[in-house]
């Protein structure tokens, strides 16, 4: 709960930083990624991406176990509709090389859509890939239906429902 409003605090504080491709995590891992940085989404390369059991079921996560998140608003993996203030509390899942495809992930669903600062955000099935700020530890689905556009995501690419 701490480690959340310290991140928020840190989020408000710097509501005009366009830095929203950073993924790293210094407090949160997972068993597999402690024992091996290069795992990790803010390790030079490619993002990994996989399948975790959470309150909602399977969902895609990131290499930290971090719940990833489509946004309704986007109109495909164009260009993403989250900037400003919305990228700080939901910062896109970017990658320096190509994605892996991780545990139960289809690797033909995978890809990278070059966005107009320059980074790579990491798609799945046509849809941009977010994390919240708010989901500190592996398995936190505290963004799941977050103003009603917000949405986990299931191994085959869609929106969870409910």
């Amino acid at each position: 709960m701490a480690v959340a409003a310290l991140a928020l605090g840190g989020l408000l504080a710097a509501c005009d930083d366009d830095d929203n491709g950073d993924e790293s995590s210094d407090t949160t891992t997972t068993t597999e990624a402690a024992s091996d940085t290069t795992t990790t989404t803010s390790a030079a390369g490619g993002a990994t991406v996989v399948v975790a059991e959470t309150s909602l079921g399977e969902v895609l996560v990131d290499a930290d176990g971090l719940t990833l998140y489509l946004f309704e608003q986007d109109a495909g993996t164009e260009v993403s509709a989250c900037t400003g203030s919305c990228a700080d509390l939901w910062p896109a899942l970017t990658s320096d090389a190509a994605p892996t495809a991780g545990e139960g992930i289809d690797a033909a669903l995978l890809g990278v859509a070059q966005q107009p600062d320059g980074s790579s955000q990491v798609t799945y099935n046509g849809h941009l890939l977010y994390t919240y700020a708010q989901d500190s530890a592996p398995g936190d689905v505290e963004g799941q239906g977050v103003g009603g556009v917000w949405f986990a995501v299931t191994p085959a690419g869609e929106a969870v429902s409910g």
